[in-house]
């Protein structure tokens, strides 16, 4: 996809909002840095590590899982093929921030990178004495000599980017440098950027991103930009993207009117064209001058019907010579299957699809009549596939599960498919099983999920499910070091012990595709809460697990969903892990980017709006209840997208309620929590001491 959309944003209510804070007894919590709020996180920390850190076997599971975390016999997952090089962001355990680095493309393909290191990350972090964080850099092509390149202080959403000359590995003098901020930025040419960031008071969206986009020329002050664009305080943001297609560069701006919408303008010398794709589609990429969308809900035409989660394309000549023609069909999913990845090399349009929630790779090519044909790739059955990058006639694929180490494919044009790297197995698969099984939900719907247990399991086993249900985001199966997301190999852990773990396919994610999704939005979010009640109850009344055995997991978004799910079936869950958790949905469009996530939950300062997620709310509806599940919350202080004052608040209120929770506060890290793999190490094994602990697992 050629960009992140940002998210929904409805007006909020002061006067609701002062109603709101009134109420609240627990705001200063809210105080991110505040001393009496941290001093409470440092109370709550050090009792957590205290208790758990005290299990038989801890010190070990934390090494074990450092161990596997900085495994050197890891992938070389390319980030970018730039001509006849490759480049690489590295982490081990020398390297804790990680080294960006190149290699000959020829050498990489033939499995003996020759890399030299352009950034090694934590040394220029102790030379500026700043924690500097990866987020990540974008090279001009076709030359890719210079780069702009991001790094956040300490992890948060907001960073800083600068211009790096690759042949002379060093950031450039006097270059562009963009200050600290929530901004995109990409090469309109070698000296000019387009740039949507921060340009001061009112330049900013009511959800915290940029609203303004400008030209700014090389030789001169950021303050002196030509403005490009400008959106509203009322839409999520304002962000360039582009795409090389042959020898041309296509460069787009897009207004994000909510999160779920948005308005794609092209940019050209005379000015910007209107792309006449639906608000609800979402772009791409480029290939022979036609901009591939992806349809979220179905399109009428003149020809016929368009499905929704199908690819059309959009003739960019034309739409340059401001005129608006009409999508032609590119590939349109089946009933199982839903497109989620689209990249291009020279001659082929790539495209990762889902299939019962397994991956598929097909090439698919146009033909001179603008018809296109579509050939299946053929890559390991019952997996995750992810297109990490493309070249000129090939496309880079990782392919894993969670019994199968991953392995790095090169799919040439042609067909022929080449093993670059395959891992070793990090652990002994023999003794376990994946099998997937479907649960039926209240509305008589089948949900999908992975079981991962021991082979020869007699009887029930303490059991805990990993689940998402929001924004899209199909959940697949990935090694079962790396399961459940960011908590290392607390998956494996489990396993190993004799456990089983469940990756519950849920609505609300897009594993079939937008109505998937839909099926979950905004007023049927309940759906979602039934669903993972749903796979809980199949696995007690099939043998795997049983009563007072059978844990959630969720991050983020899963925050809403393991906090609503405790709370409504204390009944059926013992233990609770959340992550990064939104659990205040009275508040949560008032804290950092929360607003931007309104066309996905609603407006809470809308009575209407309010009505059903006053239902659900995970902080609103936490009570006093026999046998509520202990609950273990972590999170990163410096999480400038989900604020932490969500789990603060949830604590201290279990604090009250006299329920058992553990906390865990990491001062780095932003979203993604740990700033290193050390701490997601210390999380692994603090998480499978509270499993054990709370699941009676032995």
């Amino acid at each position: 996809m050629l960009r992140t959309a940002f998210a929904a944003l409805l007006l909020v209510t002061p006067a609701l909002a002062a109603a709101q804070a009134e109420e609240d007894p627990y705001l200063w919590l809210e105080d991110i840095e505040g001393e009496r709020a941290l001093e409470q996180v440092e109370q709550w920390n050090a009792r957590t590590e205290a208790d758990l850190a005290a299990t038989p076997g801890f010190d070990e599971h934390r090494a074990r899982a450092l161990a596997l975390l900085n495994d050197e016999n890891q992938i070389a997952a390319p980030d970018e093929i730039q001509g006849d090089h490759v480049t690489n962001f590295w982490i081990d355990g020398e390297h804790p921030r990680g080294l960006w680095r190149i290699s000959p493309l020829d050498a990489y393909l033939d499995g003996t990178p020759e890399w030299r290191v352009l950034i090694d990350v934590g040394a220029l972090g102790d030379e500026e004495g700043t924690s500097w964080v990866w987020h990540g850099a974008n090279c001009l092509a076709p030359d890719y000599t210079r780069c702009l390149v991001s790094l956040s202080p300490g992890g948060g959403d907001a960073d800083v980017t600068r211009e790096f000359d690759v042949a002379a590995g060093a950031f450039v003098e006097d270059g562009f440098m963009i200050p600290e901020a929530k901004h995109s930025v990409t090469w309109l040419d070698a000296n000019r950027l387009v740039v949507a960031t921060d340009y001061g008071e009112g330049s900013m969206t009511n959800s915290g991103y940029a609203r303004i986009a400008k030209i700014w020329e090389r030789g001169t002050p950021l303050s002196e930009a030509q403005t490009l664009f400008e959106g509203t305080a009322e839409n999520i943001g304002v962000g360039p993207f582009a795409a090389v297609d042959g020898d041309r560069r296509w460069v787009f701006l897009s207004r994000s009117l909510t999160f779920w919408t948005s308005e794609v303008l092209l940019v050209g010398p005379d000015g910007l064209q209107r792309v006449p794709m639906p608000e609800t589609a979402s772009e791409q990429d480029v290939f022979d001058g036609q901009l591939i969308v992806r349809l979220n809900e179905a399109l009428e035409t003149e020809s016929g019907v368009l499905p929704s989660g199908a690819l059309v394309a959009y003739d960019l000549t034309a739409i340059a010579a401001g005129e608006e023609p009409a999508p032609s069909l590119v590939m349109a999913p089946n009933e199982s299957q839903a497109i989620e990845e689209v990249a291009v090399s020279g001659g082929v349009l790539w495209v990762k699809a889902l299939d019962d929630v397994s991956g598929r790779l097909f090439a698919l090519r146009r033909a001179e009549d603008g018809s296109w044909t579509q050939e299946a790739m053929a890559l390991p059955d019952n997996a995750t596939i992810h297109i990490a990058a493309t070249g000129d006639d090939i496309a880079l694929a990782t392919v894993e599960g969670m019994l199968m180490p991953p392995s790095l494919y090169a799919v040439h044009e042609d067909g022929r498919v080449a093993d670059v790297q395959s891992l070793p197995a990090q652990f002994d698969a023999s003794a376990m099983t994946v099998e997937q099984r479907f649960a039926t939900s209240a509305d008589g719907t089948r949900i999908p999920y992975f079981l991962v247990r021991p082979r020869d399991v007699e009887g029930p086993v303490p059991t805990f499910i990993h689940a998402y249900g929001g924004f899209r985001a199909a959940q697949t199966p990935t090694y079962l070091t790396q399961q459940p997301y960011r908590s290392g190999p607390l998956g494996l852990f489990w396993v190993e012990a004799g456990n089983a773990y469940v990756l519950a396919n849920i609505r609300g994610g897009g594993e079939y595709g937008p109505a998937w999704h839909e099926a979950a939005l905004r007023e049927n979010r309940q759906r979602s809460f039934d669903d993972l009640a749903a796979v809980g109850e199949d696995l007690i009344a099939t043998g795997v697990t049983s009563a007072g055995h059978l844990g959630i997991s969720g991050r983020s978004n899963g925050g809403v969903l393991v906090g609503a799910a405790a709370n409504q079936r204390p009944d059926l869950y013992s233990a609770v892990i959340s992550g990064s958790p939104l659990t205040d949905m009275q508040r949560y469009s008032h804290l950092l980017a929360g607003a931007s996530w309104m066309g996905e939950y609603g407006n809470p300062d809308v009575p209407e709006d309010w009505a059903f997620m006053r239902l659900y709310s995970p902080y609103q509806n936490l009570r006093a209840v026999e046998g509520y599940p202990a609950t273990f919350y972590y999170l990163s202080t410096l999480d400038d997208r989900v604020h932490p004052g969500h789990a603060r608040k949830m604590a201290v209120r279990h604090q009250e309620l006299g329920q058992t929770f553990y906390f865990r506060e990491y001062r780095e890290g932003g979203h993604s929590v740990g700033a290193d793999r050390t701490e997601d190490a210390m999380r692994a094994a603090l998480l499978y001491a509270f499993l054990n602990r709370e699941l009676g697992a032995e």
